[in-house]
């Protein structure tokens, strides 16, 4: 039968394996264990996707997996000029290099009084041309010089999450985008989260993502919505057999 994931939504079972989705809604399925493979080297990112696949997984079925976790595995140059396209490149091409079914992921934050800097670059925000990713520490205090003289009005921006999962053969079977609207303050604000967690404000709860709650997090998040839209794709995913 192959690799299959099990997957639970509204009480319907959705077996996805390497011909598509069997679904079953009654009776007992036996299945093999299945490994899904979150194609970033990042382990915080890395648990925070796996709690958020959590909900809807059985975890006798899936085994959630990182490429910290693998020895050998492709390095993936992200040069697209949308999330889209790097998490497509993520996805595709680690897929068939691991033969496993994997999600890319590509998220940043957009700044508007900085015309939607630092975009793709969020990881290497504070990082010259020929160096790579900088530290989130590096990358915050570029951002707040970067916004020394706007107001707090104007300080609007949103992260975006865009997810791809490929199957072992390296095809695209659904993709999501998830965003989340907020704010940059002055200064950090909480010790949770990472990257610029705590310099982004979410309106509705006047907090920082550096620190709301895990669980509002997961609730609010752009990759929380960006997993349940995914999610979500994959149980009406059409029968491939």
């Amino acid at each position: 039968m192959g690799s299959l994931v099990l997957l639970q939504s509204l009480g319907n079972i959705a077996i996805f394996g390497e011909h598509g989705t069997l679904p079953y809604r009654y009776g007992l399925i036996v299945i093999e264990m299945f490994t899904l493979v979150l194609g970033t080297n990042n382990r915080k990112k890395g648990l925070e996707l796996a709690e958020l696949l959590r909900p809807n997984v059985s975890p006798n079925s899936i085994a959630v997996r990182t490429l910290a976790d693998f020895e050998r595995k492709l390095d993936v140059v992200e040069d697209g000029k949308t999330f889209f396209d790097n998490a497509r490149k993520k996805a595709i091409g680690q897929a068939r290099f691991l033969n496993s079914w994997v999600i890319g992921e590509d998220s940043g934050l957009c700044v508007d009084a900085l015309d939607g800097a630092p975009g793709v670059y969020s990881a290497r925000f504070s990082s010259r041309p020929d160096e790579g990713n900088a530290d989130d520490d590096s990358n915050n205090r570029y951002l707040l010089e970067s916004l020394a003289s706007v107001p707090l009005e104007k300080r609007t921006a949103h992260y975006v999450c865009a997810a791809v999962l490929a199957d072992p053969s390296g095809t695209v079977q659904c993709e999501s985008e998830g965003i989340c609207r907020g704010r940059i303050l002055f200064e950090p604000s909480g010790k949770g989260g990472f990257g610029y967690d705590p310099l982004f404000e979410v309106l509705e709860y006047h907090q920082t993502f550096g620190t709301l709650s895990a669980a509002v997090k997961r609730a609010v998040s752009h990759r929380a919505r960006a997993i349940r839209q995914l999610v979500s794709l994959l149980v009406a995913l059409p029968d491939k057999r």
